[in-house]
Parts: C-alpha cells; sequence; structure tokens
C-alpha cells in the first residue's frame, strides 16, 4: 500500500471538491447560487495551490494563491452579483438539456478524462500528477455548461469554471505557469469581465432579456 502524505490527500481532497462543485453548478440553475459555487470554487483552488506551495516550496505559488483569492474568491463574485442585482437576472430558465440527462452525461465526461489524462499523468513528475483527471473533468464540465445554459450569465459563470480548471490542471501538471503568464491570464480575465458586463447591458437594453437565443434573430441588412 503506498503512503501518501497528509498535505497531498489534502490537494486531491480539494480536487475532489472542485469536482463535485462543478455537478452542483451543472444541476443549479439559480444564478445567485452559481456565483456561490464559483467563489468556492476559487476558495478551494486558492488552498489547493497553498498546500502545494508549502509542499514543494515554489514561491511564486504563493503568489498565484494571492492572486486566486483577490480576483477569483473576492472580485469577481463581487462584479458578478452587481451584475445580477443591477440586470436582475436571478434564475436560468429553460435549459437546452433536462438535469437528469446533463448529470449522465457529466459522468460520461469524467470517464473521458480520466482516460485522456493518463498518459499526461505519466510524462509529469509533480507530485499532484494524479489530480490532472480531475483538472480536465472540471474544464470539460464547464463548457458542457457553457453550451447547454442560454442566459448571458450563466455562460459566462462556465467560462470562470473553466478556466479554474485550466489554472488547475497547469498547477497539477508544471507546478503552475510562469509568473508572467499568470499575470497576462489574471488580467485577460478581468478585461474580459468588464467588456462583458457591459455586453450585457447592451443585450438586455436591445432584447430586454438575457436570453441568447434573440441574438439568432439578428440578420446582415442587404
Amino acid at each position: 500500500m503506498v503512503h501518501v502524505p497528509l498535505l497531498l490527500q489534502l490537494v486531491n481532497t480539494c480536487a475532489a471538491g472542485l469536482l463535485l462543485l462543478s455537478f452542483a453548478m451543472l444541476s443549479q440553475r439559480r444564478v445567485v447560487t452559481l456565483v456561490y459555487l464559483l467563489a468556492t470554487q476559487g476558495a478551494l483552488l486558492c488552498l489547493a495551490t497553498l498546500l502545494l506551495a508549502w509542499r514543494t516550496h515554489q514561491h511564486h505559488l504563493y503568489i498565484s494563491a494571492a492572486l486566486t483569492l483577490g480576483l477569483k474568491v473576492m472580485f469577481l463574485p463581487w462584479l458578478l452579483h452587481r451584475l445580477i442585482r443591477r440586470l436582475d437576472v436571478y434564475w436560468d430558465t429553460e435549459p437546452l438539456l433536462n438535469t437528469s440527462v446533463t448529470m449522465l452525461l457529466g459522468l460520461v465526461i469524467v470517464v473521458f478524462a480520466f482516460g485522456l489524462a493518463q498518459p499526461i499523468a505519466a510524462l509529469s513528475s509533480t507530485a499532484a500528477r494524479s489530480t490532472i483527471g480531475i483538472a480536465i473533468a472540471v474544464i470539460l464540465l464547464a463548457f458542457m455548461m457553457m453550451i447547454t445554459r442560454r442566459k448571458a450569465m450563466s455562460q459566462v459563470i462556465g467560462f470562470l469554471s473553466m478556466e479554474n480548471g485550466l489554472f488547475f490542471g497547469a498547477m497539477s501538471a508544471t507546478y503552475g505557469m510562469p509568473m508572467v503568464v499568470e499575470l497576462g491570464v489574471a488580467l485577460d480575465v478581468l478585461v474580459a469581465m468588464l467588456v462583458l458586463g457591459v455586453f450585457f447591458f447592451q443585450i438586455r437594453e436591445q432584447f430586454d432579456s438575457l436570453d441568447l437565443h434573440h441574438l439568432e434573430s439578428l440578420k446582415e441588412k442587404p
């Protein structure tokens, strides 16, 4: 029986929590609850980063954890809550798939993700390589959430969850990206959220709804 150090067990527990939160987001229709789940996902990601930083003595991971705490746990959820109140969007109704079918597809995606991660984990030498499959599963589940929701707000939350999965995957496979890249990604996410906020208000002003199927009615005039 292989002995797993306590810190790595805690990292694996955080990874399992990220996966469970992804399933919770798939089944949730209340947008405010989705924001809380996203913030909790960010908190687990921050904790996993701190544990790996302590375990591996990779000092740049402490900076990554601080960025995650400030951006994904505090600022972005606060910004999303403000947008929800301003736009009065609290529920995502009429999903493309019902909850039962969505969860079954989610299970299939998880099995596929673990199969896909096996050769990647075999090439990795990091302590957290066993969680690469979970990282890929989180990414694919977030992508599934984006394509099965109609409301723009829910799709943006899915995009942010996908970014969490990408960050966790990079940390699991290589102990994180170079700091310049991480700062650039954080800035890109922040700018994207500000631009999407303006985009939301434009959709709401034009269609009096954030349902993206209204955009299909736009046709180029001859």
